[in-house]
């Protein structure tokens, strides 16, 4: 399938190092506002073209699926002009900066029959199956409650600082956090109890959010782009408890049980980045005709900006 990036930068880099490995993929394109930007990563990754302009990848007759690497504040604007010239889309999270961005485009794939996919890796990644079947097969009991902590030292990167480019801990980092407890606790939010650290510039530095959930379940979720954290999730339950290390990319699977002794280890499989998966399971829905992916449905992007949206209501 011929593969497109719109948007070369940092991550953009990850992923061309991705699909330059996958046999399913023909890095056929790559577009900047700078041509001579855009050339230099097409060299660098062997893309056959770079376009100095987005509207020239658009309007590429054999682009098929584009990859949005943007800023947060521009997703919207660019996976609209991508489907609205017949390309599938696989935009990066947070899928838009608003829940009403997010229908939109939602409702303009359908219209159009083309696939739009959330690349949240951590849905799409096999860690995520794993933890799944544990859970399923009670190795903690009933669970009850999870807490989940992702950070970074972030404040020189500009794209974070700055509100017009949708900045803050919450959309970039907190995104992660905030999965992670919708993959494991799968009733409605019931209630939101958040606060945040703001910059004099008005985006989070760092935040809190405490979900309760409809069947009396709770997640404590900590982001921050101004600290280090260790990135951990803990699950806990009546009969033990689980480790996650690294939410944002799992590492080791760690189970424990009543006497806090550790039980069990569970590795994940060895990977070449992590961002394969996203982009293999748009290939497969792509070619099955379906405009979403089963691990990350529209319906669940949805809830994720939705409760986006709602925290940070809160603290205006």
């Amino acid at each position: 399938m011929k593969f497109a990036i719109l948007a070369p930068g940092k991550i953009a880099h990850m992923m061309a190092k991705t699909v330059t490995q996958l046999e399913e993929v023909e890095c056929y394109a790559v577009a900047s506002r700078s041509y001579d930007r855009a050339e230099a990563f097409a060299k660098q990754w062997n893309f056959e073209k770079a376009y100095g302009s987005y509207e020239k990848l658009a309007e590429d007759p054999e682009v098929e699926l584009v990859y949005i690497a943007s800023p947060h504040s521009h997703h919207y604007e660019h996976a609209k002009l991508c489907l609205e010239h017949g390309k599938h889309v696989l935009l990066e999270k947070a899928f838009t900066v608003n829940a009403a961005q997010a229908e939109e485009l939602i409702a303009l794939a359908k219209e159009k029959k083309l696939l739009l996919a959330e690349a949240i890796w951590t849905r799409y990644m096999p860690g995520r199956k794993l933890l799944d079947d544990l859970l399923a097969d009670g190795v903690i009991g009933n669970v009850t409650s999870l807490t989940a902590n992702l950070g970074y030292v972030l404040t020189n990167v500009e794209r974070m600082i700055k509100p017009e480019l949708a900045g803050g801990a919450l959309l970039d980092v907190g995104v992660y956090p905030i999965n992670f407890a919708l993959m494991t606790f799968h009733s409605e939010v019931a209630e939101i109890d958040t606060t945040a650290v703001m910059s004099d510039k008005g985006v989070d530095l760092m935040n809190s959010v405490t979900l309760t959930f409809a069947d009396g379940k709770m997640a404590v979720l900590h982001s921050s782009m101004q600290s280090l954290t260790d990135r951990e999730g803990v699950i806990f339950g009546d009969q033990g408890y689980i480790e996650v290390q690294n939410i944002n990319n799992c590492e080791e699977i760690r189970i424990y049980d009543l006497d806090r002794n550790l039980v069990r280890r569970v590795n994940v499989p060895e990977q070449i980045t992590g961002y394969e998966y996203e982009v293999l399971s748009c290939i497969k829905a792509i070619r099955e005709g379906k405009s979403e992916c089963p691990e990350m449905p529209h319906e669940e992007t949805l809830r994720v900006m939705r409760l986006l949206d709602e925290i940070r209501n809160k603290w205006a």
